[in-house]
């Protein structure tokens, strides 16, 4: 009778090895595809020849997502954080993607707000939100911004998701509209176009907020916006691989041995 039953254990146990294995094979096959659909880092280095990125999913694939485009003197830029993270956030991110695509092939995006708006459209309507009370609230949280360098011109819009400039020294906060792009709790409004005069040698930052809402520390607490902007602006002059090394060496530090709660996703770029 113990045979039988140690049978049944190791044969259950095979059955779960198999399909953990075969899950994560998976799940690192969607890695791949999702890495694809990301802008190749050397488009990146062409367009921001002094940039920062720095993305930790916390899982195999990953609810965050970068986009870039270039037309004649303007650049897009886009960082955004999906509801979720794994593999739901990773179909969000995919749709992202996949949008910001249409809308700045089907259209004349003259304003960071406009396209906002339009992704809004265009979320509702694929996972076909209409804002009744026990619907799915699905959506993604972004920072978007245009970069016209004919005027020396930021155009930004945010949905939830502020955008640092270091100017001279000086940390200048753009608050993004208190709004998800998808179905909102109340009603939906317009984004909000800022426009910011650039000047060379700005640092611009990008970022969900996976870092700020990593807990650790001596006290197990939320690492919060405040000391993440006092940490941005003390590096701005910093050279590119140095800032990057301080910001991760601060993220893996203060998260210590606690697990990572969220994606992580920093993007920052010299302005020149």
């Amino acid at each position: 009778m113990v045979g039988k039953e140690g049978n049944i254990v190791a044969t259950a146990q095979h059955t779960f090895e198999k399909q953990r294995k075969e899950l994560n094979q998976s799940l690192k096959y969607a890695s791949y595809i999702q890495k694809a659909l990301l802008p190749d880092k050397q488009v990146i280095d062409r367009y921001f020849p002094e940039n920062l990125l720095i993305y930790i999913p916390r899982d195999i694939v990953s609810g965050d997502f970068y986009w870039t485009l270039r037309r004649k003197d303007r650049y897009y830029l886009a960082v955004a954080d999906c509801t979720g993270h794994g593999v739901p956030g990773a179909f969000m991110s995919i749709l992202g993607i996949s949008f910001l695509n249409q809308i700045t092939d089907r259209h004349e995006c003259d304003s960071a707000a406009m396209v906002l708006n339009l992704m809004r459209e265009y979320i509702m309507k694929a996972l076909q939100q209409t804002g009744r009370e026990h619907e799915q609230k699905d959506g993604i949280d972004m920072a978007f911004c245009i970069i016209d360098t004919d005027k020396d011109q930021l155009q930004y819009a945010g949905a939830f998701n502020p955008l640092y400039v270091v100017q001279k020294g000086k940390m200048v906060e753009i608050n993004g509209d208190k709004m998800p792009i998808g179905v909102a709790p109340e009603e939906e409004r317009p984004f909000t176009n800022h426009t910011f005069k650039l000047s060379k040698g700005d640092m611009i930052y990008m970022f969900s907020d996976g870092f700020v809402d990593q807990f650790g520390g001596p006290e197990g607490k939320k690492f919060k916006y405040r000391p993440f902007r006092e940490l941005l602006q003390s590096i701005s002059e910093r050279t590119i691989d140095d800032q990057i090394r301080i910001l991760t060496e601060t993220f893996q530090n203060w998260r210590g041995p606690l697990p990572q709660l969220d994606d992580v996703l920093i993007f920052g770029f010299r302005y020149s």
